[in-house]
């Protein structure tokens, strides 16, 4: 035995061969010979405890942290009884026969080795696999189409705006810069303002959208476009931008949450330098961020550089991080219409105890704002199926997180099929239907750069027609918040399907909420969507249909044969050979 390990421990470079001694520490980078075992060990326990009660965390962003760690450790310990003297000195008895146990303990090791390590080199960690979806027929628009052109969704899509390149690991995240072409991105918005509105110029396009939205949906405001001294408060999506994940400059820590998918700061500049140098609009009456998070040090220098004036605005910090405190209602000004019968503090354990969630407050910039421009990031999400418009409100509230919204989802915990289906309670219609929240919103200006499969989780190249294994490189535009949110639901129930691990958007009803939210037919019976519980029950937002399939990718409006959806595509994708 002693002579195997020897010989063993010589074949892994571990001992000198002159000598027959063990190295020296120098000699083997340091602590490294004894740190990364242990580190292995405890990292293969760590993964096992946590995927073995539920194999959909394998997908967790800590854990595939911690799979090539366990992997490694596997193959490490593999290999110390992979020698080929191993069948001679182990695997036999003295009377010749073979140690059947110790031959399957073996061979279990090493698969268990190499099924790590096909997981940790594809990325694919078994996330939960939803069967595709079945939804209604393809194009059957329900609900009343919104817009200048009503039902218009424009889709501008460039791939010269992203580099194809860029790897999002730490230092060179999607979000920086050098990983986005800023003229492209405001070629792309011009292009997209101008299609939705049908109109010339980037000014008469504002123009019209403001009129839009002050004629149609903007209640006791003045007739016309925009005037000087209106607010304009643009939401973004800043996930990621949690305690822990950022360096005391507010800068990105290099961590497992890197890279998550949330809004590009490229899109939001394009957007400022319409509304400053287009609209007219004074630095001093815009502002910008995330309620319920922080502005990043790369987003902030970005974007201060150019409008020092804007507000940026933070949850925590205020001028000593050249930022200002955002503020919230003094009292609850939002009433979820399930009226606390839904939403429960124990929702997420499955036990529907606790206090009823009825009601919130939200961030005072809603109430005092004239308009907002609600830019979220496309995405997927793993409670909620989708990740546009409506969920990002999640962060509009004044708690310091939103998990007592999940109870309102389609799936409130993993793997939980109570909510799955058709014809229940949804908090994204309220959001969608709130004064302040959709009432307020001025144009659906979708980011999709860099489009993700869940709310915590990079961003991913997507493979569907036409991207190639490319990253997205699309905006978004619309006047119709149903119809806008619908064509995302289409484009990531197609690219997540149930041969991905991300197949979240493909659990039964996920489209509820658009259903609902273009038609008070498709409402529960017992519920009545009231968001401000002032008697007045809201009407339809939009309209909502399925495309005909995901390679023509063409609505009602586009076949001639309904007044559902339009959408309209542009940009250079489209023109490059």
């Amino acid at each position: 035995m002693r002579d195997w390990l020897h010989r063993t421990l010589s074949r892994l470079g571990l001992v000198c061969p002159k000598s027959g001694r063990l190295k020296p520490p120098s000699r083997l980078r340091g602590l490294a010979v004894c740190f990364l075992p242990v580190v292995g060990f405890l990292s293969l326990i760590w993964f096992l405890v946590r995927v073995i009660e539920k194999p959909s965390r394998a997908a967790y962003p800590c854990m595939r942290a911690a799979a090539p760690l366990a992997s490694g450790f596997v193959v490490w310990v593999a290999a110390l009884f992979a020698a080929p003297v191993i069948p001679a000195a182990l695997l036999r008895r003295k009377d010749g026969s073979r140690r059947k146990g110790l031959v399957v303990l073996l061979a279990a090791a090493m698969v268990l080795a190499g099924g790590l390590a096909v997981v940790c080199q594809t990325g694919d960690l078994g996330g939960v696999r939803f069967p595709n979806a079945v939804t209604e027929p393809a194009n059957q628009p329900m609900g009343t189409a919104r817009g200048i052109f009503p039902g218009r969704v424009v889709w501008v899509w460039n791939p010269a705006a992203t580099n194809k390149r860029l790897t999002n690991r730490p230092g060179d995240g999607y979000f920086l810069p050098k990983n986005t072409d800023q003229a492209a991105v405001d070629t792309m918005l011009s292009e997209g303002l101008r299609l939705l509105t049908g109109k010339d110029s980037d000014a008469e396009a504002w123009d019209a959208v403001f009129k839009f939205h002050n004629r149609e949906l903007a209640s006791g405001k003045a007739a016309g476009g925009y005037k000087p001294g209106q607010k304009i408060f643009i939401k973004t999506n800043a996930t990621s931008a949690w305690g822990g994940n950022f360096e005391s400059d507010l800068s990105v820590k290099h961590n497992m949450f890197y890279g998550i998918a949330e809004t590009s700061p490229a899109v939001v500049l394009a957007v400022l330098r319409q509304l400053v140098n287009v609209v007219k609009v004074s630095q001093a009456d815009i502002w910008v961020g995330d309620p319920m998070k922080h502005v990043y040090r790369h987003a902030y220098e970005l974007w201060h550089a150019e409008f020092p004036n804007v507000h940026y605005i933070d949850r925590f910090y205020g001028a000593d991080k050249e930022r200002e405190k955002d503020a919230f209602t003094a009292q609850p000004v939002i009433f979820y219409s399930d009226r606390g019968t839904v939403m429960k503090a124990g929702i997420m354990n499955k036990s529907e105890t606790g206090p009823a969630t009825d009601s919130d407050t939200l961030c005072t910039l809603f109430e005092t704002a004239d308009y907002v421009i609600n830019i979220p990031a496309l995405k997927g999400h793993k409670r909620a199926g989708v990740s546009m418009f409506a969920k990002n409100h999640f962060g509009s509230n004044g708690r310091v997180a939103a998990n007592h919204l999940h109870g309102g989802l389609v799936n409130p915990d993993e793997n939980d099929a109570r909510r799955q289906g058709y014809g229940l309670y949804r908090v994204q219609v309220d959001l969608f239907g709130h004064k302040w929240l959709g009432g307020k919103n001025l144009l659906y200006l979708m980011d999709a750069l860099f489009a993700g499969p869940e709310a915590v989780y990079p961003p991913t190249k997507w493979k569907m027609v036409p991207f190639k294994n490319d990253w997205t490189s699309s905006l978004f535009l619309s006047l119709d918040p149903v119809a806008i949110e619908s064509v995302g639901y289409d484009f990531l129930r197609s690219e997540y399907i149930s041969d991905t691990p991300y197949s979240w958007v493909q659990m039964q009803g996920v489209d509820d909420y658009l259903h609902q939210a273009a038609d008070h037919e498709n409402w529960p019976k017992d519920i009545v969507y009231d968001p401000e519980n002032d008697g007045t029950p809201i009407g339809s937002l939009g309209v909502h249909e399925h495309w005909n399939n995901p390679v023509d990718k063409q609505y009602s409006r586009n076949l001639e044969t309904g007044d559902g959806i339009e959408l309209v595509k542009a940009g250079a994708g489209f023109t490059v050979p």
